[in-house]
């Protein structure tokens, strides 16, 4: 498993792993770039993580932290991660995980499912699940996406460590690392001359 020191080293290795090994596919938006699945970890995230500052969306992430804390769907997302988070079904599976959890701090069954059977099937989140462990007094969090555009993940994954503390803090314990798995990476052909202008700008960068 890899592991980076920080998002912006995570993103750069998912966006390389892609243009590297991936092959020519389809998707609703048009022909992609498809890789095998990656799990890794990263233990530093934040908007000012050099990596991001430099090469990053600055006018996105506003409307990618809304995805994560509002309950209202934001265009042009099709779902709300914070409406299956806090409010799925009428349920709010943080408060669920943060009860689970400090009555039963060894717990393996800190898992949040973010789909729902019988789904809209131009709407299935490409974030599947989140698992939460408590395990050596810090916060453990695994994110589960069943795909993920590479270009755009970084934008993804600093809202998650939001969560990640929100379930640490209220448990009483601090935040260890972040831990991601992608079953199918993927960049759009319309974003290739993005991607490779951020890998030639970052081409030293490789995992621990």
């Amino acid at each position: 498993m890899e592991r980076w020191l920080t998002c912006g080293e995570a993103w750069i290795g998912l966006m390389r792993h892609v243009w590297t090994t991936g092959e020519v596919g389809l998707d609703d938006r048009g022909p992609v770039i498809e890789a095998s699945s990656r799990l890794f970890e990263i233990a530093a995230l934040g908007w000012d993580d050099p990596i991001i500052q430099t090469y990053g969306d600055a006018e996105a992430v506003a409307r990618y932290t809304a995805k994560f804390t509002r309950t209202d769907v934001v265009p042009p997302f099709k779902y709300s991660y914070g409406a299956r988070l806090r409010d799925l079904r009428g349920v709010d599976q943080l408060d669920w995980v943060i009860e689970l959890l400090r009555a039963r701090p060894w717990t393996k069954s800190g898992w949040i499912s973010l789909t729902v059977p019988g789904e809209r099937q131009d709407a299935v989140p490409c974030l599947a699940a989140l698992a939460f462990r408590l395990r050596s007094r810090r916060m453990a969090m695994t994110a589960t996406f069943r795909s993920q555009n590479a270009y755009t993940s970084y934008l993804n994954y600093i809202p998650l460590r939001a969560v990640q503390l929100e379930v640490a803090e209220a448990v009483g314990v601090p935040a260890g690392t972040m831990r991601v798995f992608v079953d199918v990476p993927h960049v759009y052909i319309a974003d290739t001359g993005a991607v490779t202008g951020v890998l030639a700008g970052t081409a030293t960068r490789s995992a621990a």
